[in-house]
């Protein structure tokens, strides 16, 4: 069967705005506690200004390129969809804001603006800006000798002033400082307690705006209304070959600053000379870059919005669990020794690695640390171990990924710091991201060498372990960590070419292995033998991939895939996917874990990933995935995807027509899937620890029962 692939595919773009929706629906999902609410409309905006960065900017450039090659593009035609799609939304946005704002109201939250200040709280805000505030803020005065684009921070909000006078209009710009001061600002009680006020930074500017500009300007009247810029994110590096990886990133970053804006998005009721200046003044020509909005932008900061009352308005906190696997030994490498540990961010508490990391900057048998390093904290205690462990004589070997998108200004800075700390940095692979999620520990043991690695879905990064779901395994399988040092190896020597027997390697042998996988279901399915196939990823894009799903699906192989993103393939067209079922989860936690299992005549192989199906991922980036042997967490694994694929209360169905319905739960006892996880593993890990407990007492009785033997021996030989 070769289906065409044009028919038989969802844009991403589309796809991807179908993804953001199910986040917006959480946002009026009744049933989510009122503060979280939210902070999904915070999600919702974090996630559109990465969507115009990257793949509207994207669009836009094929635009121009075809238009320069005088070619036929269906881009046009992509980038009025996706306006279509971005004006339904963002409709449906400033709605769920508008009612959300009435639900605090009527639990005693009042977000105010600067007319409905009260005297007394207006007294109060004028005194804590002059105090607090003020000091962050330099307006930028607009001016025909000065080149706005050059100066405006993508990242942050703008309050675009004009002063008149009876003659002329004097305007200005000023940044909203959110980097230094928080974005809402709770009022001190007046009267009644039970009521909490909030107000925005952007209004408390608005209230004091006269405070800047009635020292310096003489006007009569003073406007105020929001903008905000977004950029293309992508930017050009050049390839002289005299250049270092790091110079030709610091000089990339600078000409993202200056990249050509694909969205201005303003206050509607902005009036329309304030506009115009806007346009001439940042170079915006096209009418698709502008975006008519509410009085309110980035509103990725409401991510952070405060709860003032009380606790049920946001969701029960679940403390992170401690690994039964850990606790068999208070030496991660013992533990580790005993038996393949496997952890489930954020159930699990992410210090497991970071102790495992600790522990290895000070033991003696250590003699050298390898890791990959894409996302990390800010304040990252592996990056400070990793600087102890040179500070105690191991040898320290850091791939950080510079090309980690949004994060290339974060990782220069650590490879500097590292670097001056005598840890020896590598980038990787000039033409390839390295996107694996890799840690090598080398012992010496016996006069041996033995190796403990880790290989996980996710960043060693504090932060994003708290809310993203990721798994990462631990193992002292020595086959699989020889073959995690061979692909350390390959990043620093690209040229050699190396064999897995275990792991499945981007972009050394993924295709081929994931291609070969799939065949054989196809195989036994033809054969009239059981084939399943069940995929959980973020995003499943790769043409390639998606026309052996079909192929699959046409042969009788289930097929069950959990994608949280993007995804190309339709279900359930007859012939073609009706043996294919999708389903997306968005709740409280970002679905970020990769699992893959084919059912393998019986043999359900399974692999955890770094990767998803994506062709950068399979083609042009370094990730791995590794097979999970030990046959308790495999079973673990596929029981969570088996709670995952059974959720009826979080999961949404994927259709052709990116429509987004719940799974209906009918009959059912309500399954939420993260909930139940979470109690799964509760007793997941009070079931190891008894085990753990009972083989331990029963290694004491065993020792003690020798000892009293021996003992005895030695009477009766005395006796003797």
């Amino acid at each position: 069967m070769s289906p065409n692939t044009d028919k038989l595919s969802i844009d991403k773009e589309i796809s991807w705005l179908s993804f953001n929706e199910r986040v917006l629906q959480e946002a009026c999902d009744p049933n989510v506690p009122i503060v979280e609410r939210v902070r999904f409309l915070g999600i919702f905006s974090n996630n559109m200004d990465e969507f115009f960065r990257v793949r509207v900017a994207a669009v836009r450039r094929s635009i121009l390129l075809s238009a320069l090659q005088e070619g036929r593009s269906n881009s046009r035609h992509l980038m009025a969809k996706i306006q279509t799609k971005v004006m339904a939304l963002q409709e449906r946005f400033d709605s769920i804001y508008v009612e959300l704002m009435r639900e605090l109201v009527r639990r005693n939250i009042l977000l105010i603006n600067e007319k409905q200040l009260s005297e007394f709280h207006s007294n109060w805000l004028k005194k804590h800006f002059r105090d607090h505030f003020k000091r962050h803020i330099a307006p930028l005065i607009v001016n025909n000798n000065r080149d706005l684009v050059k100066h405006i921070n993508d990242d942050a909000t703008y309050l675009c002033v004009c002063l008149f006078t009876k003659s002329r209009r004097q305007y200005a710009l000023v940044e909203v400082p959110t980097k230094n001061v928080p974005r809402f600002i709770e009022l001190p009680a007046e009267k009644s307690k039970a009521k909490k006020y909030l107000i925005l930074l952007d209004n408390i500017i608005r209230h004091c705006v006269d405070d800047l500009f009635g020292p310096f300007f003489e006007y009569d009247a003073i406007e105020v209304y929001s903008m905000k810029l977004t950029r293309d994110a992508e930017f050009d590096i050049t390839d002289e070959l005299e250049q270092t990886q790091l110079e030709k990133m610091t000089k990339g970053l600078k000409k993202r600053l200056t990249a050509e804006p694909v969205r201005l998005v303003y206050d509607k009721e902005m009036p329309e000379h304030m506009l115009e200046m806007l346009k001439e003044n940042l170079n915006i020509s096209s009418t698709e870059c502008l975006i008519p909005g509410g009085r309110y932008h980035s509103f990725k900061d409401f991510i952070g919005f405060p709860n003032p009352s009380r606790d049920y308005l946001e969701n029960e906190k679940l403390p992170a669990l401690n690994s039964s696997g850990f606790g068999r030994s208070a030496n991660s490498f013992d533990a580790i020794k005993m038996g393949d540990i496997m952890v489930n961010y954020p159930y699990h508490k992410f210090s497991h690695f970071t102790e495992m990391v600790r522990q290895a900057a000070y033991d003696p048998a250590v003699r050298f640390i390898r890791i990959n390093l894409y996302r990390v904290a800010k304040k990252s205690h592996v990056m400070q171990s990793l600087i102890d462990a040179v500070k105690n004589g191991k040898q320290v070997t850091a791939v950080i990924e510079l090309r980690a998108r949004f994060d290339e200004q974060s990782n220069i800075e650590w490879t500097r710091v590292l670097a001056e700390a005598g840890v020896k940095v590598h980038h990787g692979i000039t033409s390839l991201k390295v996107h694996s999620k890799l840690c090598l520990i080398g012992r010496e043991e016996q006069g041996e060498m033995k190796l403990y690695c880790h290989v996980g879905s996710g960043n060693f990064n504090e932060g994003t372990a708290r809310v993203y779901t990721d798994l990462s395994l631990f193992t002292a399988n020595q086959e699989i960590a020889r073959e995690v040092e061979q692909v350390f190896d390959l990043i620093e020597h690209p040229y050699r070419r190396d064999n897995f027997q275990h792991l499945i390697v981007s972009p050394y042998d993924a295709r081929q292995k994931l291609t070969h996988l799939i065949d054989n279901e196809i195989v036994n399915a033809q054969s009239h033998i059981k084939a399943a196939i069940t995929l959980k990823l973020n995003n499943l894009l790769d043409e390639s991939l998606v026309q052996k799903l079909y192929e699959a699906s046409a042969a009788g192989v289930k097929i069950k895939l959990l994608i949280r993103g993007m995804c190309s393939l339709i279900p359930q067209i007859p012939g073609i996917s009706d043996n294919i079922e999708i389903y997306s989860i968005v709740d409280r936690f970002l679905e970020h874990s990769r699992v893959m299992l084919f059912h393998a005549g019986g043999e359900n192989k399974l692999f955890i990933s770094s990767a998803d199906w994506m062709s950068r991922n399979i083609d042009n980036r370094v990730e791995v995935s590794v097979p999970i042997y030990d046959p308790r967490l495999k079973q673990m694994v596929m029981d969570i995807l088996s709670l995952q694929f059974n959720d009826n209360t979080k999961a949404r169905i994927i259709n052709k027509e990116q429509s987004n319905p719940y799974r209906n739960r009918g009959n059912k006892r309500k399954v939420r899937s993260q909930i139940a996880i979470y109690q799964y593993l509760i007793n997941y890990e009070k079931r190891l620890q008894q085990e753990f407990s009972a083989q331990r007492e029963a290694a004491k009785l065993e020792a003690e029962h020798a000892a009293e033997l021996a003992h005895n021996l030695e009477l009766q030989a005395k006796a003797s």
